[in-house]
């Protein structure tokens, strides 16, 4: 690469020198070296990865096999006969479009409405200083290693004296209290990451507290706030136990107590539980696909001290 440079060395004269600049695009690069450590760790990788991944093909694979051949011996590695009909008998056997809704309804529900309050209970707990401050972000970690079956019966019998056993409103109001603890943790990390000086400054400029931070930190936390709302969402549409105790009928019911019925006494409808399970697993595969990226800046904000 050659720069053409002036120099001026009178009041009238000027001289132009040619300077030669090696291109770093044309150096040679250093060859990778190969290290028995490197070859196992990626081995070991590609390993996991293989282990991790399988089942989910192997759903996928049983969900586009035909009943007939489901369970055919040899084992079929990749179907000979493609069919659709695990999905089609899907919808026709169950009401699982009113399981997709209702999942639909109480996730995004309770996660937008637990990811709101642990934003204000996040900001207060980063910006005040407050008697037992500490106790509460304790409890808020001690929560989170509490199974959900051991308080199932003093909440059972408190939603049943208010009337929201088999309600989506009462299964929305559990799992938004479930949410809040963890989401709480992680924006207060985020919270702490952001300068004093941003609100300071928008306070100053006329807005109240409440102002800056909805017009001023919510804006510069959309990772964090996104990353939060994600996490509530998929705790909330995954979650098991609770749904299955808390609702008892169709009309109600989640999708994972849905895929919960298909196992009887005596059989397991294979073709349809794995048809269910590739629908139920989708959305949220979408979910992450689309907003890794603020996933990403979501967790790591806070972790780095300026």
């Amino acid at each position: 690469m050659t720069i053409t440079s002036s120099v001026r060395t009178g009041s009238s004269v000027t001289e132009t020198r040619r300077i030669t600049v090696p291109d770093p695009k044309a150096a040679p690069r250093p060859r990778p070296r190969v290290t028995v450590g490197g070859v196992v760790r990626i081995v070991g990788l590609g390993l996991w990865l293989l282990v991790t991944l399988f089942p989910l093909y192997w759903i996928t694979l049983t969900a586009f096999k035909s009943p007939g051949t489901i369970n055919r011996f040899p084992i079929e590695y990749w179907p000979s006969e493609p069919s659709l009909d695990n999905f089609t008998s899907l919808f026709e056997k169950s009401s699982f479009g009113t399981f997709l809704a209702n999942s639909a309804i109480v996730a995004v529900s309770a996660g937008a409405v637990a990811t709101l309050i642990a934003l204000l209970s996040a900001y207060v707990l980063a910006r005040f200083e407050f008697r037992g401050k500490g106790a509460v972000l304790i409890a808020f970690l001690l929560t989170q290693m509490i199974p959900a079956f051991i308080a199932l019966g003093p909440l059972y019998s408190m939603m049943t004296d208010l009337g929201l056993v088999d309600t989506k409103p009462g299964l929305i109001l559990v799992y938004i209290a479930i949410c809040i603890p963890f989401s709480t943790v992680m924006l207060r990390g985020f919270f702490e990451n952001v300068p004093d000086a941003l609100e300071e400054a928008a306070m100053i400029d006329g807005c109240s507290r409440l102002g800056a931070l909805f017009r001023v930190l919510v804006p510069v936390m959309t990772p964090g706030i996104i990353a939060a709302f994600i996490f509530n969402f998929v705790n909330c549409w995954n979650e098991l136990f609770l749904s299955v105790v808390l609702m008892n009928t169709d009309a109600n019911r989640t999708v994972p107590s849905a895929l919960n019925g298909f196992i009887s006494t005596f059989n397991i409808d294979w073709g349809s539980m794995s048809a269910a399970a590739v629908l139920t697993i989708l959305p949220t595969m979408v979910m992450f696909a689309l907003a890794s990226r603020w996933i990403v800046q979501g967790l790591t904000a806070g972790a780095v001290k300026e």
